[in-house]
């Protein structure tokens, strides 16, 4: 049985249209103007993922919340469980940009990450 799925690419800026055809094992992607919208369109009608941008409790900081993001795409079926072990977490400043706030966060292979980086208080 065939399956018919319509997506707005964002592989790119352009945004081309793509239709994606699920027909048993075979996939066939029309509408992209590149290769990377073949390999979007397959992947967002099969296994759609998404990098979970968010916040944690920042203790000592400058700020009080601390800007978070996973540094790879996880399973779009994940993100609630992601969010839940994101929420949990409270960090003690100082924070780096990039440094790893949860290694392989649900058992993803997928680590959160710092986007910015804060001093502590200074008193």
């Amino acid at each position: 049985m065939k399956e018919t799925k319509e997506f707005v690419c964002i592989a790119c800026p352009v945004g081309c249209n793509l239709n994606v055809e699920i027909d048993g094992d075979e996939i066939t992607v029309t509408g992209n103007n590149c290769k990377n919208g073949l390999a979007y369109g397959r992947e967002e009608a099969t296994n759609p993922k998404r990098i979970v941008p968010s916040t944690v409790v920042l203790e000592g900081g400058k700020l009080k919340r601390l800007p978070v993001k996973t540094n790879d795409a996880v399973p779009k079926g994940m993100i609630f469980d992601v969010m839940k072990e994101i929420d949990r977490v409270r960090v003690k400043a100082p924070v780096k940009l990039g440094d790893i706030i949860i290694n392989d966060v649900c058992g993803t292979g997928v680590d959160v990450v710092a986007t910015k980086s804060i001093d502590e208080i200074d008193y």
